[in-house]
């Protein structure tokens, strides 16, 4: 496919893909002018420069600033640079970064004007469809509609006015065809005194059908009586054919009439649009086309009842659009102490129904400054709600346009294809209206039903309808104060600030893990950490990167981390951050910009574009790997290379996309790695190298040395050195590796006196010798005394066996046979163990013998 800028009749348009297109013009002036020219640049995903070479292809100090600045949908910006004598290069330059399948909206350039051309060598006709009627004329005038020229005419002429037509600018004129169902749209009347509504038929204007052909339909009857559908919440019908708003403090459901807010309570202010047989007063509708004007005064949009849809338009590719306008938001009295970022919100029901290309965008303008464009669909769109949440008081514009088709025709093809928008509702708004009332805090002395605001982080409480300070480490509701449920606890490891407003992180950690307490400090790693991941590269082989800034725990719960869009270097610190004029900056968390290379379009500097919010909200602080929905799976990082475990910081975002239809979530997982000195390192997972597999959940591991946990006395162990001339050493080292930082300190050496010999062990030698020595006196003991026994029965055996003599009347020792064994031994002189040790330490050498009596039960007979 070839890419250029595309000739559009009063307009030239650049390329709508991801190629590098320049408009190239060369003047040479004899003296020094300037060049100006409108266009229209409403996408920043394509860049627009402009720019001056000399003949020698150097750039012009006059165009030091090229990039052209973002202008409003359908308003025409303008751009003038002075040009200096001699030869004048101008290069008009686009470049598209596609990084989905939709396409960019393309820059729209027009009036081209250069003043300081001295001369010119000849006069050119002018171009069909163009007219001169006066000699020597500066340009060339459009021919009228229902006109046409051809090539240098003086004059434009006719056409046919019951067969032909034409538009602006034609260089023919067309047979005009019959009329079809899309030449005519039909409206509701306003309310009668009846509480009746009326279908009325139109044609298209301007009317380019003929009704007297051949297969050509007829307006239909107009006329129709339907019954008009109720007033919208918080307006009332006073018995005549239009509604009006309920006074201030009352309330009304549309269908009753306004009533006072009870005792105790507040109406809840804001705009609920459901019901649609005249458009609100605070809206307007509208159509624009770049190239024509054929539907300039028209309705873009028209109700319908229950909807409101975009109307017929001039062409296929016009712009429908439609305004709502609000001059502010804040909250309710008794809720001014709810300070969370949020003030208001707003919501609609729609529904697209279409055969081409259309696109629905939806579009903010904050104090009359600068429109952008915050989200858009394209094609066919079941029924379905958005909300955009409104963060700071400022009046707001909110506009949808929708555009059947971006292509550049003319005709109407498309007629049949619409959106609808069932119901818009605001809340919080700035004179608004009430459909309910709510609870409000009482003063203590109050007179009547008068409400009273409640300081920051008060809830109303229920029984005496007073304030009270929400409990510690909880936040207060945006949403409603009522009760001590709108104080909303505060996630894992995170507080409340003092306000009750948002929670954070105040970048200490505490977990007990066996026993043991682990402490971490983050605070070193509070500012915000950075990481370019890439490179990537678009269907037509752009290179880009994503550059995440990340701010680990904010500044009590502020959010410091800043992405920006469309500037020449995104390192930029001089950005300042609270600036509510600054429209290209998002803060948050954690942000990601896309960063084009200098190299990769042949840019003078790096840009940063597609600034995007990630997560605004902080949820809490855990070892858990889940938290809120949010999961990191154990395959998703490296296994970590100790058993100190890896804490978890989890966010989220509050916008929602058509993607992303709960907001976008991320998790950062912090590991201690004691060889990442200082800022460490963040990654995301190999298996998602953009940091997220689905758009809406984004994954981050952050490893530091300053995520390890604070040093305890367990993280170290003593060396006791030797016994050197009376003195010890003991020593205290870290236990290798080394996976604590910061801090309890190492202990000091001890150094402490001591013996050669230590006393115990000299104990411990004696008590061993003695027990020896004993053991071996009381084996030769017993010994001698059994030998002593043994000499004493052989001699008596030996005297009772003697045949020569006979055995004296005395007991024997001996046994008989046949007599019983068992015979009771008593000792009459039994020495003690003493005694025994004791004769045996004087060594007495006479012998020493017990005497024993043997008692039988029987006599003996030797």
């Amino acid at each position: 496919m070839h890419s250029s800028w595309i000739p559009r009749g009063n307009y030239i348009e650049s390329n709508r893909d991801d190629c590098t297109v320049s408009l190239i013009y060369a003047v040479h002036l004899k003296k020094s002018g300037y060049v100006f020219f409108e266009y229209q640049y409403v996408d920043n995903n394509i860049f627009f420069e402009f720019f001056i070479q000399n003949d020698q292809c150097q750039e012009m100090d006059t165009t030091t600033d090229k990039w052209v600045k973002l202008t409003d949908n359908g308003e025409w910006g303008s751009h003038s640079v002075m040009l200096k004598s001699g030869t004048n290069i101008l290069y008009w330059r686009t470049t598209g970064i596609l990084m989905g399948s939709k396409a960019v909206k393309p820059v729209l350039v027009k009036n081209i004007t250069i003043e300081g051309v001295a001369y010119t060598s000849e006069c050119f006709p002018c171009k069909p469809g163009t007219f001169s009627n006066k000699p020597g004329s500066f340009n060339c005038q459009v021919c009228p509609r229902n006109t046409y020229s051809e090539k240098g005419a003086k004059e434009c002429i006719r056409c046919k006015e019951d067969s032909q037509f034409s538009e602006e600018g034609s260089s023919e004129c067309t047979e005009r065809p019959p009329c079809t169902t899309k030449d005519y749209f039909q409206i509701h009347t306003p309310c009668d005194e009846e509480g009746k509504t009326q279908i009325m038929y139109k044609w298209i204007e301007p009317k380019i059908c003929r009704e007297d052909l051949t297969d050509a339909i007829r307006l239909p009857p107009s006329g129709e009586k339907k019954d008009c559908p109720p007033c919208n919440p918080g307006f009332y019908n006073n018995g005549s054919s239009s509604c009006h708003p309920c006074p201030p403090g009352t309330f009304s459901d549309g269908t009753k009439d306004c009533r006072p807010c009870p005792a105790g309570t507040e109406p809840a202010l804001g705009f609920e649009y459901k019901w649609w047989n005249v458009l609100p007063g605070n809206m307007k509708t509208s159509c624009f086309n770049v190239g024509n004007s054929k539907c300039d005064g028209m309705n873009g949009w028209e109700v319908a009842g229950d909807h409101i849809q975009s109307g017929a338009g001039g062409s296929d590719n016009d712009y429908l659009i439609l305004n709502l306008h609000i001059p502010g938001f804040k909250p309710p009295t008794s809720m001014t102490g709810a300070m969370g970022s949020e003030l208001g919100r707003i919501t609609f029901v729609f529904e697209t129904l279409c055969s081409a290309d259309c696109v629905l965008y939806f579009m903010v303008d904050i104090n009359r400054k600068s429109t952008n464009v915050v989200e858009s669909w394209g094609g066919t769109k079941e029924k379905q709600a958005y909300t955009h949440i409104i963060f700071k008081n400022a009046t707001f514009t909110f506009t949808w346009a929708f555009q059947r088709t971006n292509q550049g025709q003319d005709n109407r093809r498309f007629i049949n294809d619409m959106v609808k928008i069932y119901s818009i509702t605001a809340t919080n708004a700035v004179d608004g209206v009430a459909s309910s009332c709510r609870a409000c805090a009482l003063g203590s002395e109050q007179s009547g039903s008068s409400c009273v605001p409640c300081p920051p982080g008060h809830y109303i409480e229920k029984e005496t309808n007073q304030c009270k300070e929400c409990p510690p480490d909880t936040y207060l509701s945006i949403h409603q104060v009522y009760g001590k449920e709108a104080c909303i606890p505060c996630g894992p490891g995170s507080k409340s600030n003092q306000d009750h407003s948002v929670c954070y992180s105040d970048c200490f950690f505490y977990h007990e893990k066996e026993n043991q307490s682990l402490h971490y400090d983050f605070s070193n790693l509070s500012s915000v950490g950075s990481l370019m991941n890439g490179p990537s590269f678009t269907s037509k082989g752009t290179k880009y990167f994503h550059f995440f800034n990340i701010s680990l725990c904010g500044h009590e719960g502020k959010k410091m981390a800043l992405c920006t869009n469309n500037i020449t270097d995104f390192t930029v610190k001089e950005i300042v951050a609270g600036s509510d004029d600054y429209t290209n900056l998002v803060g948050a968390f954690v942000c990601q910009s896309t960063i084009i290379p200098s190299e990769s379009k042949g840019f003078r500097a790096a840009l940063s574009s597609q600034s995007i919010i990630l997560a605004d909200t902080f949820l809490g602080v855990t070892v858990e790997t889940t938290l809120q929905n949010i999961n990191i799976k154990e395959d998703m990082f490296p296994v970590p290379p100790s058993q100190i475990p890896d804490v978890h910081f989890f966010y989220k975002s509050s916008t929602t996309t058509t993607s992303c239809i709960n907001g976008r979530s991320t998790a950062v997982k912090m590991r201690c790695n004691p060889t990442k000195s200082g800022a460490g390192v963040i990654s995301v997972p190999s298996k998602c190298p953009a940091g997220t597999c689905d758009g809406c959940t984004f994954y981050f591991l952050w490893e530091s040395a300053e995520a390890c946990p604070l040093c305890t006395e367990h993280d170290f162990h003593e060396i006791e050195g030797a016994c050197k001339r009376g003195f010890q050493e003991t020593l205290y080292v870290w236990n290798e590796p080394k996976w604590c930082i910061k801090g309890i300190s190492l202990p000091e050496k001890k150094l402490a006196t001591c013996e050669t010999v230590d006393f115990w062990l000299k104990v411990g030698a004696g008590v061993g010798a003695f027990t020896a020595v004993l053991l071996v006196a009381l084996t030769c003991y017993f010994w001698k005394k059994n030998q002593k026994l043994e000499y004493k029965y052989s001699k008596l055996v030996m005297t009772t066996n003697s045949k020569e003599c006979e055995l004296p009347a005395a007991d024997s020792c001996a046994i008989m046979e046949g007599e019983d064994n068992e015979e009771e031994v008593v000792y009459s002189n039994k020495q003690s163990l003493l005694r025994k040790l004791k004769s045996l330490a004087t060594k007495e050498k006479e012998d020493h013998f017990e005497s024993v009596q043997l008692k039988t039960s029987r006599s003996p007979n030797i």
